[in-house]
């Protein structure tokens, strides 16, 4: 968490992480984000500090610091030194972590393979097993509330694209003129992991067929080079 204690003025820039962007920022969008990365690289700063790092008018900075604060990014500090004007100091807040870049994939990717390394396949097909009880339950809770445990297959169906939507998949569900019902999910969320572990994709496909108490056969995966992940779903 950013120190909001008063800190000297650094003497040198800090090195700059490999590719980041420290240009003169051409637009608004632009210097908001180049404010965020030097508050990120250097802390508490003021509006002249950032100006002259940015090479942009101190007018300029301060309209984005206002906009950033407004949004409850960055956070103002008044420092006095002395006699004359206090002194605002600008900095990040723990809302903007998400803004900078993160290695969640990478994280989660080591830890199976950490897990299947000290238990093999069997562990890590019991860890996935656990997370799919784990969504299970959550699902079937907000099924049964948004359209009831008897509800038809395709409502039912409808809703779990919904639910499938809500976390990155671009899910929806269709009713052909055969009347076949599929799923189709057009993003993988987790496509880093479900290209090393098959077990995650065979944990969705068991789960889908455990929530909607049918017959669910996947036509098309993702992690196998298709265009998205289908689901054939029809009753037992």
């Amino acid at each position: 968490m950013p120190d909001s204690t008063t800190r000297p003025e650094p003497v040198a820039m800090p090195a700059v992480p490999p590719g980041a962007d420290v240009r003169p920022p051409s637009g608004p969008s632009n210097l908001r984000r180049e404010l965020l990365l030097r508050l990120r690289l250097d802390g508490p700063s003021s509006p002249d500090q950032l100006a002259g790092r940015l090479g942009a008018s101190r007018t300029g900075v301060l309209q984005q610091l206002r906009a950033l604060e407004a949004a409850n990014l960055v956070t103002r500090q008044t420092v006095r030194h002395g006699v004359g004007r206090p002194r605002h100091l600008y900095d990040v807040t723990p809302d903007a972590q998400d803004l900078f870049p993160s290695n969640y994939d990478a994280l989660a990717s080591g830890l199976l393979a950490a897990i299947e390394a000290v238990g093999g396949d069997d562990l890590l097909d019991q860890v996935f097993a656990a997370r799919r009880r784990q969504l299970g339950d959550r699902v079937r809770e907000q099924m049964a509330d948004r359209v009831g445990v008897d509800a038809p297959l395709l409502a039912r169906v409808r809703e779990l694209a919904v639910v499938q939507a809500d976390q990155g998949y671009l899910a929806d569900a269709t009713l052909g003129s055969d009347g076949t019902i599929r799923l189709s999910e057009h993003n993988c969320a987790i496509y880093n992991i479900a290209k090393g572990s098959p077990a995650a994709c065979q944990a969705e496909l068991e789960l889908f067929t455990e929530i909607l108490g049918a017959d669910v056969v996947r036509e098309t995966h993702i992690a196998s080079g298709d265009r998205c992940c289908t689901y054939k779903i029809s009753e037992h």
